[in-house]
């Protein structure tokens, strides 16, 4: 018989994270009680009320039909209220505004629908992985951009050669930023689309972590720059701020042909989001626009503080993040990401996940994913600094 699996799946994915997993279950095998920080899957249910109006709509007979790959009216006008409430943009529900499953569902996409084989596109390293998968499978071109420390996990735009700056497609970055919990300011986005204007490129913006941010810091949206709209695309999810992980919601607002682009690919791909699903992604919108809403960031700004507190007592300081679920941590000395990540492991039973599953400039980083109760974290943090004290690279 013919091979039946295609080179390109070769290329997907990290052989990391399938390490981490046999890893995972053979410490369970010995019994150990492991303490999973890998995985940025939100431990809390999304809001009584955002439940409530997802039960009832499951149980509405008019839901069951198959509902538009664009999403529906009444999704895309509470996403163009809240990104008015929000950041103070005005967006078309008709033209600027796509529904997807999930955010990774349209960063899959979009390569598809807006590049050729051959092409190149700008992405960052370290990265979340569809970011590089994507291009992947639509045959394209990536040119890393390394986010190190001293540039503060910001690409230095004059570093792009121009020859490649002017094929670029588009410019993929992300910011608060999974893996590294990097944030940026207007200033950098104004500096941005200054740049992509230049070489006539498309910026595409994940920013599923606008809402999990700390000390004060509110993330700004690219397309608050003005004339952003004419050249930027920008990613939103309900996973993470108003967990809803399992629901599979997101969207991608901003630069309309290339929301065309992406509808026209989908509406050949599916048939859109359960009608339930964009109701209570709605209720999640609207409730977060309210004067009772009770943000995200709170929890986990606390537990950041146990984790980073408690591991710099141990002897391990990292500096705290201003965004996202996460801490990228620099590891002590003397260890690789991968050699740390194992013994954490299997000497402390807590899952921590290696910095170079996102890519080559991720040596010499863990990533801590803040998904456990407060309680599940003190022990975590007891786990590895007795592991600390007594390991030896």
């Amino acid at each position: 018989m013919k091979p039946i699996q295609s080179k390109r799946l070769a290329e997907l994915g990290s052989a990391i994270f399938s390490e981490m997993a046999q890893w995972k279950k053979e410490v369970q095998e010995r019994g150990v009680d492991v303490i999973d920080l890998g995985i940025g899957s939100p431990d809390r249910p999304p809001s009584p009320k955002v439940m409530q109006v997802l039960a009832e709509a499951a149980m509405n007979p008019r839901m069951y039909g198959y509902p538009t790959s664009e999403g529906s009216h009444a999704f895309r006008e509470a996403v163009a209220r809240w990104y008015k409430h929000r950041f103070g943009v005005e967006l078309d529900p008709e033209r600027e505004i796509v529904t997807l499953m999930g955010s990774q569902d349209g960063l899959a996409h979009l390569a598809l629908a807006v590049t050729d084989p051959g092409d190149t596109v700008l992405v960052p390293d370290p990265g979340y992985p569809i970011y590089s998968a994507s291009l992947v499978l639509a045959g394209v071109k990536p040119y890393f951009l390394p986010l190190r420390a001293e540039n503060d996990f910001l690409p230095k735009l004059e570093d792009i050669p121009e020859e490649t700056a002017r094929k670029a497609k588009f410019i993929l970055l992300n910011y608060p930023s999974n893996p590294l919990s990097a944030v940026a300011t207007l200033e950098f986005f104004r500096k941005l689309v200054d740049y992509a204007r230049r070489h006539e490129s498309l910026i595409v913006h994940d920013l599923a972590y606008s809402e999990m941010a700390f000390d004060g810091f509110r993330p700004p949206s690219i397309l608050e720059v003005e004339g952003a709209r004419e050249i930027a695309v920008e990613f939103h999810s309900l996973s993470k701020s108003f967990n809803m992980a399992g629901r599979r919601i997101a969207f991608m607002v901003g630069q309309q042909d290339a929301v065309r682009a992406l509808r026209v690919l989908k509406s050949n791909i599916d048939y859109g989001v359960f009608l339930g699903v964009q109701e209570a992604g709605i209720a999640a919108l609207e409730e977060d626009m309210s004067p009772e809403s009770r943000p995200v960031a709170g929890l986990y700004e606390r537990r950041r503080d146990i984790v980073i507190d408690g591991l710099k007592q141990a002897g391990w300081d990292i500096p705290k993040p201003k965004a996202t679920m996460f801490i990228w941590a620099p590891i002590p000395k003397g260890w690789t990401a991968r050699q740390i990540s194992r013994e954490i492991l299997y000497s402390a039973g807590v899952v921590v996940i290696p910095g170079d599953a996102f890519g080559q400039e991720g040596e010499g980083y863990v990533r801590i994913a803040l998904v456990q109760e407060e309680e599940r974290l003190r022990e975590a943090v007891q786990r590895i600094a007795r592991f600390l004290q007594e390991a030896r690279p």
